[in-house]
């Protein structure tokens, strides 16, 4: 099974792809679509081509990417929704269905807590693919949402949240 994961971002969208063969995670590719400042429909065509381009070349048969969490600047928030918008576009306009994952789910199936510094993901991540040198941020946490729908896919991919609160619409 090849997933490919997304971390959306207006500014930089990060990908990563993987093979899922049982319990073997296989590192494939991983980048990023970095969009230069300007008018905000020229910008998110980028990432939708740019992405399409991905998943033409890596035909992925599953597509992960990070939900929106509510920014302290509703601006912000808005426009990185419509980066997601544009990357969730990419995958449907090829037929793919697409799996969201919150930031808590991503950092629990990676690395066990689901409070995980940033650095502590990318540092699974080398570790999980066996990888000799670290991606970049955003490459890394787009890898570590495909491997957060290897390890848990549609069925358990729904971690358990019980127990945490809200906070800035974050679940602390």
């Amino acid at each position: 099974m090849r997933i490919l994961g997304i971390d959306p971002g207006l500014r930089i969208t990060g990908f990563g792809v993987i093979d899922k063969s049982g319990s073997n995670l296989t590192y494939v590719s991983s980048g990023s679509v970095k969009t230069l400042a300007g008018e905000l429909p020229s910008r998110l065509k980028l990432i939708l081509s740019n992405l399409s381009e991905v998943i033409a070349q890596y035909q992925p048969e599953h597509v992960a990417i990070e939900q929106v969490f509510v920014n302290i600047n509703p601006k912000t928030t808005l426009l990185l929704g419509q980066a997601r918008g544009a990357a969730i576009c990419a995958a449907v306009m090829n037929d793919l269905m697409v799996s969201e994952y919150t930031a808590l789910q991503i950092k629990q199936a990676v690395v066990g807590n689901g409070h995980a510094k940033k650095n502590q993901v990318q540092e699974m991540v080398v570790r999980l693919l066996r990888l000799t040198g670290s991606p970049s941020a955003d490459a890394a946490d787009a890898l570590a949402c495909a491997i957060c729908h290897a390890h848990g896919g549609l069925g358990l991919g729904r971690i358990a949240t019980t127990g945490y609160r809200m906070k800035r619409g974050r679940l602390v």
